[in-house]
């Protein structure tokens, strides 16, 4: 099985070492890891990434712009939107615009696991 890379997207290092132990669990040791929402898409066009860990607020470019233009990048893209507002206008626009998922922080590493591996077993 080829190695997993995941993007993690997030303003807070604790929370991206979080998501990166709780995915470490599952056997994913590839990441890559973004401070805002702009170096995220950058890296994303520079990378081949399996799957993203987005947060929706960020500097720079939010996690809903950086969505956006993943999207367009590359229509196939698997998000993962995350945020500590769980707004369902924003979960909404999030999954009109591609996003495979939402998870609602704070989150359980199970929760995070159970996510990730369904979405890239697909």
């Amino acid at each position: 099985m080829n190695e997993k890379v995941i993007m993690i997207a997030d303003d807070a290092a604790f929370m991206r070492k979080m998501i990166k132990n709780a995915l470490t669990t599952a056997g994913i040791t590839h990441f890559i890891e973004a401070k805002n929402g702009q170096e995220a898409i950058d890296l994303y066009k520079k990378n081949e990434v399996d799957l993203v860990m987005l947060d929706v607020t960020m500097p720079e470019k939010d996690g809903i712009e950086a969505l956006t233009e993943i999207i367009e990048f590359d229509p196939k893209a698997r998000v993962v939107m995350c945020s500590a507002i769980g707004q369902d206008g924003t979960i909404m626009e999030a999954i009109r615009i591609g996003a495979s998922e939402f998870i609602v922080k704070p989150f359980k590493t199970d929760q995070i696991v159970e996510v990730v591996t369904g979405l890239l077993s697909h």
